[in-house]
This record gives C-alpha cells, sequence and structure tokens, in this order.
C-alpha cells in the first residue's frame, strides 16, 4: 500500500499541472484595485501560463491595474477608481483614529458606522458605474459576442456579479469580503455564539458581554447596513435591468465557487460550505534575489539583522508626530530598517533606516536576515509573514486590519501597538519585546509549518476549480438550498411560529375543557345536593 502513495500523489500532480481540457477558455475578470488587485494578479497570470485568454474591466484612472499587460487584455469602464482617490481613504484614517479613543465596547459600532457612512458613498459610484455598463448597449453586445465562458470577480463590491448575472455566466469569487463584511456570513451558517462579526474585534471564545456585543454587530450589519445603506442604492439599476423580484443577495448566492482566501491556521475554525474553497496564502511564494543594492543594505545589518515596515497599498502617509515617534523608535535599535515609505522625509530618520516608495515585500520578509515585520494587518502581509515565519509588529489602521492581527495575536505570533496612542516609547518597548522574545518567531514559525503541510498549493486549488467550473459549465449542485429560502424559513421562524401556536391552541382548548368539566362537576354536584 505504502509504495502506491507516491504513484498516487505522481498522478495528482500530473492532473493539476498537465494540459487542461479547457485551456483557450475566454474569462472575464472584474477585479478590484488596491491589494485586492495584487492577489487577482497572481492568478491571472498563472490561468495565462495555462493558455486561457481573460478581459479585464478597469477604470482608466486605476491606481494599480495596468492597463497593457502580457496576461490579459484591458477594457476601460467607469470604477470607483473615476470618482475618489487615496484621499478617500486618509480621510477615513483620520475619523478611525478619533472613534479608537472611546471604550472598547462602543468604539466598534462608531467605527463600524464610520467606516459605512463612507462605502454607501463608494457604493453610489458602484451602482452608477454598473448602470453606466447595462445602459451601453454596444458594450453590452461587445461582452455577449465574446462568448466568455467564466466570470471571475471579486464580490467586495457588486460591478462584476451583477454584470455576470446579467450576461449569464457561470461565476466564481475571489473573495475574503462581500457587500456587509466576511463573505462566510453571506454563504454559510455562522453561529455569533463563537464566530466573531467582523469589526468587533472579538476572539471565538466569548463570555456573555462580548457575545451581546457580537449578536449587536451581527444585526446592525444584517438589518441596518444591507438593508439601509446598501440594497436601496441599487434598487433602481435592478428595476430597470432584471426580472421582478432580483436582488444582490440572490446574485451573490448564485456564485458556481467562492475561493475563500483563508487558511485555518490564520481564520477561527467555523462552518463552511461545499462551494467555498479556501486558498488562503495563494499569492506567496519562494523569495526570489534582491536587488543588489538592497542586498547589500540587508548583509550590512550583520548578526541584528533587520526590520521590514509596510503599511499596504491605501494609507500612503501617517500623520507626521506618527512617523517621527516610529523614525525615533527604530534609530534606538541596532538593527536596520527597510521602510516603504511615501511622503515628507521624517526629519528625525537614522542611517539604519532606509525608505523606499516602493519594496519587494515578499521577497524581504522571505530574507534570512528579517527579524520583524511592522505592518497594518492587511491579510496579504500577514499571509506572507506566516508563509515566511517572520513575527508581525501591528499597526492596524482600517477595516478588517483590527480584527487580523487579533487572531494573530491570539496565536502568540504578534504584538499590536494602537495607533491612535501611538509614540516613540511603546512603539520601541514592542519592538524590542518582539525582537528579544523568541516566542512571538516560534509560535509564527509553527503557523508557518502548519501552512506549508497541505497536499497541494493554494495556487493549484484555486486554478483547479476555475476549470472545474469551465469544464462543467457551473457548479450548481455545490450550492446549498438554502441560499435561495426567506430569512424566516431559514432560520425555521415559521416553524417555531406555528408550533408554538399549536402549543398555545392547545393549552387554551386544555385550559376551555378543564373548565367546562369543572363547571359541569359543579352543577351536577349542586343538583344532587
Amino acid at each position: 500500500m505504502l509504495k502506491t502513495i507516491p504513484v498516487l500523489l505522481a498522478g495528482l500532480s500530473l492532473l493539476l499541472h498537465g494540459p487542461s481540457c479547457c485551456q483557450g477558455s475566454r474569462i472575464l475578470v472584474v477585479p478590484l484595485d488596491g491589494s485586492h488587485w495584487v492577489n487577482m494578479a497572481v492568478i491571472l497570470q498563472e490561468l495565462h501560463s495555462r493558455g486561457h485568454s481573460m478581459v479585464v474591466l478597469r477604470s482608466a484612472k486605476s491606481w494599480y491595474i495596468p492597463e497593457h499587460s502580457p496576461y490579459y487584455t484591458s477594457l476601460n469602464v467607469r470604477m470607483m477608481e473615476d470618482e475618489i482617490d487615496n484621499s478617500f481613504y486618509l480621510k477615513m484614517l483620520q475619523q478611525i483614529m478619533k472613534h479608537r479613543q472611546l471604550p472598547t465596547f462602543i468604539r466598534s459600532f462608531r467605527q463600524q458606522f464610520e467606516i459605512t457612512s463612507m462605502l454607501s458613498f463608494g457604493h453610489g459610484i458602484c451602482a452608477r458605474a454598473t448602470a453606466s455598463m447595462l445602459d451601453d448597449s454596444t458594450f453590452i453586445k461587445k461582452l455577449k459576442d465574446a462568448k466568455f465562458d467564466l466570470m471571475l470577480t471579486d464580490p467586495g463590491l457588486p460591478i462584476g456579479f451583477v454584470l455576470g448575472t446579467y450576461l449569464h455566466l457561470p461565476m466564481v469569487f475571489n473573495a475574503r469580503w462581500a457587500n456587509t463584511g466576511d463573505s462566510h456570513f453571506t454563504v454559510a451558517p455562522s453561529p455569533v455564539s463563537y464566530v466573531p462579526v467582523t469589526g468587533t474585534e472579538l476572539h471565538n471564545e466569548m463570555d456573555f458581554l462580548e457575545r451581546t456585543k457580537n449578536l449587536m454587530h451581527y444585526f446592525y450589519i444584517s438589518i441596518v447596513i444591507e438593508e439601509v445603506f446598501i440594497m436601496p442604492v441599487y434598487s433602481e439599476l435592478l428595476q430597470r435591468h432584471f426580472p421582478p423580484g432580483a436582488d444582490l443577495r440572490s446574485m451573490q448566492h448564485s456564485a458556481d465557487i467562492w475561493m475563500m482566501r483563508v487558511d485555518f491556521v490564520f481564520e477561527f475554525p467555523r462552518p463552511t460550505m461545499p462551494n467555498m474553497v479556501y486558498i488562503g496564502g495563494f499569492q506567496c511564494r519562494e523569495a526570489k534575489p534582491l536587488p543588489a543594492e538592497l542586498e547589500a543594505f540587508m548583509q550590512s545589518s550583520g548578526e541584528h539583522g533587520v526590520v521590514v515596515m509596510s503599511l499596504g497599498t491605501l494609507v500612503s502617509a501617517l500623520p507626521k508626530e506618527m512617523t517621527e515617534a516610529i523614525a525615533e523608535a527604530f534609530s534606538k535599535l541596532p538593527q536596520k530598517v527597510v521602510w516603504r515609505y511615501l511622503g515628507q522625509r521624517p526629519s528625525n530618520l537614522a542611517n539604519n533606516t532606509l525608505l523606499l516608495d516602493w519594496l519587494p515585500q515578499n521577497d524581504l520578509l522571505g530574507h534570512p536576515k528579517t527579524r520583524a515585520f511592522v505592518a497594518h494587518g492587511g491579510t496579504n502581509g500577514l499571509y506572507e509573514a506566516i508563509y515566511h515565519g517572520v513575527p508581525v509588529l501591528g499597526l492596524p489602521l482600517l477595516f478588517d486590519q483590527f480584527d487580523n492581527l487579533i487572531r494573530l495575536k491570539g496565536r502568540g505570533a504578534a504584538r499590536v501597538v494602537e495607533a491612535s496612542s501611538l509614540n516613540k516609547e511603546n512603539f520601541l518597548e514592542a519592538l524590542r519585546d518582539m525582537l528579544e522574545n523568541p516566542s512571538y518567531r516560534d509560535n509564527i514559525q509553527r503557523l508557518s509549518q502548519l501552512h506549508h503541510d497541505k497536499p497541494i498549493s493554494s495556487l493549484d486549488t484555486a486554478i483547479f476549480w476555475i476549470e472545474y467550473v469551465i469544464r462543467n459549465k457551473g457548479a450548481a449542485h455545490l450550492r446549498s438550498a438554502g441560499s435561495i429560502l426567506p430569512w424566516y424559513s431559514y432560520h425555521s421562524i415559521d416553524v417555531m411560529v406555528f408550533l408554538l401556536t399549536l402549543g398555545v391552541a392547545f393549552l387554551w382548548v386544555s385550559i376551555y375543557v378543564c373548565r367546562l368539566l369543572c363547571h359541569w362537576r359543579c352543577r351536577t354536584k349542586s343538583k344532587v345536593e
């Protein structure tokens, strides 16, 4: 039996890496910009290498999606980037940092409301952009004539799956977020007794007050955000272009496969569904050699090593007093520092710190000289840190970053510093603890070992399921019937009301019969007397 295992593995590898029976398929891609594009681009490159052709819809003002690429053909359309820029997120950051001063229990609600209010503006842009596509008969005819085999999109905003539904295409989601938060809450059973809602900053082991907070967040997101802030924005669009009764929720549920950028090495265990495939960390890879000058800087650190710092793609610059405090703390370290930094150069920057407007983050994290990673807590960066086994000092700023870092901190692989209260002293103390306490590195290297211990790579898993949907023209057999049930049927509220009504009716009839019997007995007794 043991001798057959290598043969089976070789056969499996041939199936995954060999020629595909759906080579030459045409795929329509509607990505999101920013960090979401970083991982979508990895999938597109791999699909191109397997013979598929892709058309990518992008904004002419796109921040990161190139118009010209060897991997795809692009079509410029109206997107969110046409009406907002990075200053949109800087304004949001300023408001969030104010709310971080509030008491723990209520700050997440205020923070969630702030993000919701600003993103509702984004949904307005998204609805107008989608309407402009559907109203353009020439554009729609061009897409229909292309005879695409698949829609590949990120459901963080609805443009992709609304367009995919209109074109009647099988759909695969490259997903982490849906309209209202974690995609799991859109598709999979999510018991709020132990599954923390996005934005709550809770662990999966909650006491009574924490479960109360979690339930309140769940109702706020599913009722207020979804029904008040999001659904009405698209009502006119759906009425004009779709049959009666069409809604965003049913369009999301019609996706054939949800490729979740999640690994349960990092995420809390929770219920899932057959059409949810887990590809967390698929964008990670072995480190490549660094440019000569950067490699020389890394080697110059000697035995002390290097600290890498990056705050992602959306926030280009922190407040001046914060960057001055960070620079001052770095100057006290024996380590060298590579800092991805945009903005005015800190006046107190020391010789041990190298500022770059772009850095090869994955290759730096995989370098043997790297000792720690100062990060904002975006999932791309955290998975790269897990992949390469580098402990994280978290500086969360927006969105899911607070929740992500709580997960990594709970596993003993990270520390977190609040940006709203950051100063030289607490940042330096956290850095020294991270660098001098071996438990952080031991814990994240344990996570790295678990992350790598899988029979098939996450990227190969993603490509397999994309091609699976193309080969089979969908995967409707994997979709749960629960996705088409109204909420009261899904939660059996109608059944419980029916049974409760029966119980009350039975009790009422029993009491009524008892009263009749008592009355009859009393009358009989009085006649005898």
